[in-house]
């Protein structure tokens, strides 16, 4: 946000209508379809509404209602409010015109250089008949932007320098380091951090409201802790839950994910440190077995357990490393039976040199 914000320039053309290509943004209200996501029926409709980053929500709202909007580039994780942030911005300037003032296109989806030089810059190329809304200018939406070839950004560097005027440009991606440099300087910049553990909360209790959910407390607990941070997740757990359960208790959320259960990973744990190399083995694959567990679940949730147990800075990280090896080696395919039979003797490793520390 360090960068320095001229006053918009805004084309003061009579403007025409015209019909272009693309996904154009449908404005929709929260329905009660069963079928619908409750990602999109309790998305935020409004920037008042947007769950966390109030900083960021109230400098973009500033500058817009000031008449100084710049062409924007949000990152950060997924489900953290990038969209619905610009989604709700453009609803409060646009109003019933969005249709006509807005084009939404998905990067992943359309990411050459074709796009760029034809659904894009026809767009911006074009007027548009505002009605009197309150802003005259055009906003493109790029959802996904780093999926965008190097090409196609480079095209849109030149789409952005030259019609600046009639269009703003909002970029929206994950990875800000696969933006090229020329884009990200023509832009204002804003990180959204993943969500913390209190908004999570508060939005999840406002659509278990809306819903009329039977939710227990330790079950939204669990919501909150599998979500890490982003919304999306939270909401999709929460409705797949619900659809299996009438109440949304820990253990089905945990059921309804396939994530083991803590109790199941303190036990896991327990073994791994205390038991001999055969047992620990025996019992983790049979846990693993009967409970359908993936591998690699239980390794993130006992490299969350090795964070929160004391023991030498120095064993910590040494069998962290070892764990991430194992995670990494997984995530190639390698044999399951070899990898646990690898992590009992991580932590194999790790109780004797606990002793030696001891000693």
């Amino acid at each position: 946000m360090a960068e320095v914000i001229s006053p918009m320039e805004v084309d003061n053309d009579g403007n025409a209508s015209r019909n272009f290509k693309g996904k154009n943004v449908v404005v929709s209200a929260g329905t009660d379809s069963k079928t619908t996501p409750w990602v999109e029926k309790h998305r935020p409709q409004s920037l008042s509404d947007v769950a966390a980053h109030r900083d960021i929500v109230e400098t973009i709202d500033r500058l817009a209602s000031s008449n100084r909007l710049p062409h924007l580039l949000l990152y950060g994780p997924p489900g953290t409010g990038k969209t619905s942030t610009i989604l709700a911005l453009a609803r409060k300037l646009y109003g019933s015109q969005m249709h006509n003032m807005v084009l939404e296109l998905n990067a992943s989806d359309d990411r050459g250089i074709d796009v760029v030089r034809q659904q894009i810059q026809d767009f911006a190329s074009t007027q548009s008949i505002s009605f009197g809304a309150k802003f005259s200018v055009k906003l493109v939406l790029l959802d996904e932007s780093d999926a965008m070839t190097k090409d196609a950004q480079f095209a849109l560097r030149r789409v952005i320098e030259k019609y600046t005027k009639s269009t703003r440009f909002a970029l929206i991606c994950n990875h800000v380091n696969k933006i090229i440099p020329a884009l990200q300087s023509r832009c204002t910049r804003f990180r959204f951090a993943p969500l913390d553990t209190v908004h999570v909360t508060e939005r999840l209790n406002h659509v278990i409201k809306a819903e009329g959910l039977d939710v227990t407390d330790s079950g939204l607990n669990a919501l909150v802790r599998l979500s890490n941070g982003d919304m999306r997740k939270a909401l999709n757990i929460l409705q797949s839950t619900h659809m299996a359960s009438q109440q949304v208790t820990e253990e089905a959320v945990y059921l309804c994910t396939g994530n083991p259960l803590p109790k199941d990973i303190e036990q896991i744990s327990h073994w791994l440190l205390n038991e001999p190399f055969t047992i620990s083995y025996r019992r983790i694959s049979d846990i693993k077995t009967r409970k359908g567990l993936a591998l690699v679940d239980i390794i993130r949730e006992v490299t969350m357990f090795v964070f929160r147990i004391m023991m030498p800075p120095d064993v910590r990280v040494q069998l962290i490393n070892e764990i991430s090896d194992i995670e990494y080696r997984l995530s190639f395919g390698c044999n399951e039976k070899l990898q646990l039979g690898s992590l009992i003797s991580a932590f194999a490793r790790a109780r004797s040199a606990l002793v030696a520390a001891a000693k």
